[in-house]
């Protein structure tokens, strides 16, 4: 009797029917990916050898097979949204056990540190204080609130243009407190190893000899200590220019050295501050020139800051975490990184958006967002569920149709043998 095939068939309608039914109520779910029963026809073990007169007896679920397509990438108002657009998997802690996840609506908790909505945090590669990366094993990342601590201005870059139509200075020798005495200045703001602004000034003094000028410099109204071989008071260079305007001398940047506690004439001393008394500067003029044009700076330089406060942080394409300062500065937070599978479709989906690797997965092979065959990340997105509300309502459909068509063949065997047992 055909019950079995009927029966079998009634399981499978059903079981194709329960998917299409998880698929469409995951419509909306951000990082869902959609399911397809697969089915495999069902015969019974012959001994003989039965070969093509082989009736099967139904059939029945190969594997609830998961497809890993791309869903559509929709913008968010939460910064903390980070959507995949190609392969690989968020990589998740929760307390030391690591699950994948696509949906990448993260928030961050009291802690400082990323997390989805179950309290599961994502993990990639680490910075130190200074924004190293730890491209190592991947953590936990945290989102450090810490100030940016100060740094020491170290070097100067300086390209100015000189007026080679000056004439020397009328006022001899240079004087800080005599305009007369040179012919132009810039200023710069330097900062000491606390953070504290200093306003260095440079002056320019141009001499008899053909395309040479003097250099001088102060830092908060004080001459800087000589540079050898000169032995004038503020005095730290000399530029020479060719004929053509290009600076041929100095090629290596000068070496000054300011103190931070040596006063003026008349003012009073500073307050201690703790601050490193001295502090050396490369002032580098390399790119200068002196044309026949009005003295002007084009670049002028420093690499020092003072502390600042973490204001923003954005998420790049390459799922680095830069924060943003009030100072100004910006510093790496910490490095998003993927994971992908040989085989996605053997994970084991776990619930909460989250799947676990599997036998069948194979292990995962974790990279930053970009390199190989990984994704790259879009911030203040979400990846949308990949599931076509249009083909699963015809496969509903369809699925319906199949269930009815074996509910009938369970009928029509039934009518079949309810004349077998009639008969006299």
């Amino acid at each position: 009797m055909s019950f079995q095939q009927g029966l079998s068939g009634l399981n499978a309608a059903s079981r194709s029917l329960e998917t299409i039914g998880n698929n469409v109520a995951n419509a909306n779910t951000v990082g869902f990916k959609g399911s397809q029963a697969q089915f495999a026809d069902v015969y019974a073990s012959s001994l003989t050898g039965a070969g093509g007169s082989q009736i099967g007896i139904g059939t029945k679920v190969s594997q609830i097979f998961q497809q890993f397509t791309q869903g559509n990438i929709t913008a968010s108002n939460n910064p903390l949204d980070v959507a995949i657009n190609g392969g690989g998997f968020f990589r998740m802690s929760t307390n030391g056990t690591i699950s994948y996840t696509r949906n990448g609506q993260f928030q961050l908790d009291r802690e400082g540190f990323i997390v989805n909505a179950s309290g599961a945090r994502l993990t990639g590669y680490t910075a130190d204080m200074r924004g190293v990366l730890s491209t190592g094993a991947p953590g936990e990342i945290n989102i450090s609130t810490a100030d940016l601590a100060p740094q020491a201005t170290s070097s100067v870059t300086a390209q100015i243009n000189l007026d080679s139509r000056m004439d020397v200075p009328e006022v001899t020798p240079f004087d800080i407190d005599e305009p007369l005495s040179y012919n132009s200045s810039s200023s710069v703001t330097v900062y000491d190893s606390l953070g504290n602004a200093h306003v260095m000034q440079s002056y320019y003094v141009k001499t008899s000899t053909p395309g040479q000028w003097e250099v001088y410099a102060s830092c908060d109204g004080v001459l800087l200590p000589p540079v050898a071989p000169a032995v004038t008071p503020g005095r730290v260079g000399t530029l020479q220019f060719n004929g053509d305007g290009i600076l041929t001398s100095p090629i290596t940047p000068l070496n000054l050295s300011i103190d931070l506690n040596a006063v003026a004439a008349g003012q009073t001393p500073p307050e201690t501050n703790n601050a490193t008394a001295i502090l050396p500067i490369e002032l580098d003029y390399e790119g200068s020139t002196q044309f026949g044009a009005s003295f002007g700076v084009r670049k002028l330089v420093q690499d020092g800051f003072t502390s600042g406060r973490l204001s923003a942080f954005n998420i790049g394409a390459d799922g680095i975490i830069t924060g943003r300062y009030t100072n100004g500065e910006s510093a790496t937070l910490g490095q998003i990184v993927l994971a992908n599978f040989t085989n996605p479709n053997g994970l084991q989906p776990l619930g909460n958006n989250l799947w676990a690797e599997s036998s069948t997965s194979g292990s995962p092979l974790v990279g930053t967002p970009g390199a190989s065959n990984m994704g790259v990340l879009q911030a203040s997105s979400v990846e949308d569920s990949n599931v076509d509300l249009t083909a699963e309502l015809v496969n509903m459909i369809t699925a319906q149709r199949v269930y009815q068509a074996n509910a009938q063949t369970i009928k029509t065997q039934d009518q079949v043998l309810q004349t077998l047992v009639n008969l006299r």
